[in-house]
């Protein structure tokens, strides 16, 4: 790719082949040469502008314009496949869950890395709070612990490098710190931490786990408060953008929890092949879903069984389809596949972004 520059746009937005079922060719975003695990969104920060973050099995995340997809940096500096990655909800720090034993915290503005946080074994997930203050990260994985960590209580590694970053290439070689964490829920976990939400709540944590569980904690009292069984593996787990319903994808249904109220099912709609990856819109009244034994996204009416047919079909990727997340406007859905690559669906009537 070269050197990266700061808010510029090196990657070029092949439109994929447009198919008669969609509205518009959808962006092409490339960069990853490996497949793209997890994909989300920040809130809108300014003049209706937010970002979007990628996390790939290449080790390298990437931070985009959200509205566009343009590149605006890679974030260097994991020696392992990365698994998951958030943005804060004001975009100005961006985490990463890695294959390397740890999680990294980063200044998006810079691209310092501000702290590494070393576990014993991979981590899979990592989680914002709702709102930027106070900055806390949860993270957990492999070592099946869900940890909380206060950011802003940083102790730095006598080791690290504090010359600022001579190269705006997003770099490691800031500060390496060790702020004091945590443990959510000591020994409730029995399997891998497959995914991490702060709930609308900001006292509730959310875990999905490969032992098919869905849990919810009080952060308060560092203890579990609610679980749900779900029917299959679980692919994705995430909060919609106004953080009202939690989707689930497991084996061959979609799960709709309330964002506010642990364990409380609004609806669930079965398929007859499994899904992978699952984002709703409420105000739209659809929601969409990725599969693993194909390359397509389909889009449902959000108040149907899912046993119909769905009221859309999106072609473009050449592989599963492992995240999907609507932005924060509502007017794009982010799809991250096998094949490496990003695309933004249109998800509006007219004009939008580089649809104009």
């Amino acid at each position: 790719m070269g050197e990266p520059s700061l808010f510029s746009t090196p990657v070029s937005m092949a439109p994929a082949p447009q198919q008669k079922s969609t509205k518009a060719v959808p962006l092409t975003c490339h960069g990853h040469s490996r497949p793209v695990t997890h994909l989300s969104f920040s809130d809108v920060v300014e003049d209706e502008q937010y970002y979007l973050i990628s996390a790939c099995k290449d080790n390298n995340p990437m931070l985009r314009d959200g509205v566009t997809g343009d590149w605006i940096g890679t974030f260097i500096g994991h020696k392992g496949a990365c698994w998951q990655a958030r943005l804060s909800s004001d975009a100005t720090l961006a985490a990463t869950a890695s294959a390397d034993f740890s999680a990294k915290v980063w200044d998006t503005h810079t691209g310092e890395c501000l702290h590494t946080l070393q576990h014993a074994h991979i981590v899979r997930a990592v989680a914002f709070p709702s709102q930027p203050r106070p900055q806390i990260l949860a993270t957990g994985g492999v070592e099946k612990k869900l940890m909380v960590y206060d950011l802003s209580q940083s102790r730095i590694s006598p080791n690290s490098n504090s010359s600022s970053p001579t190269s705006p290439t997003f770099g490691a070689n800031g500060h390496a710190s060790h702020p004091p964490g945590y443990e959510i829920g000591p020994g409730v976990h029995k399997s891998t931490i497959r995914s991490i939400i702060w709930g609308g709540d900001l006292n509730i944590l959310i875990t999905a786990c490969e032992d098919k569980n869905i849990r919810w904690f009080d952060v308060r009292t560092r203890s579990p408060i609610a679980t749900y069984a779900v029917d299959g593996t679980i692919g994705s787990c995430e909060l919609n953008p106004s953080k009202s319903t939690l989707s689930v994808a497991a084996g061959k249904s979609a799960y709709f929890f309330s964002g506010t109220s642990p364990s409380q099912l609004l609806k669930r709609a079965t398929f007859p092949k499994e899904v992978a990856s699952v984002a709703v819109h409420e105000g739209e009244r659809k929601f969409v879903t990725g599969g693993n034994q194909d390359t397509w996204m389909k889009v449902w009416d959000l108040d149907g069984d899912g046993q119909g047919d769905p009221l859309d079909v999106w072609k473009g990727h050449h592989g599963p389809i492992w995240s999907l997340g609507f932005s924060p406007d509502g007017k794009l859905c982010a799809s991250g596949s096998e094949d490496g690559t990003v695309k933004l669906w249109k998800f509006c009537e007219g004009g939008y972004g580089l649809w104009k």
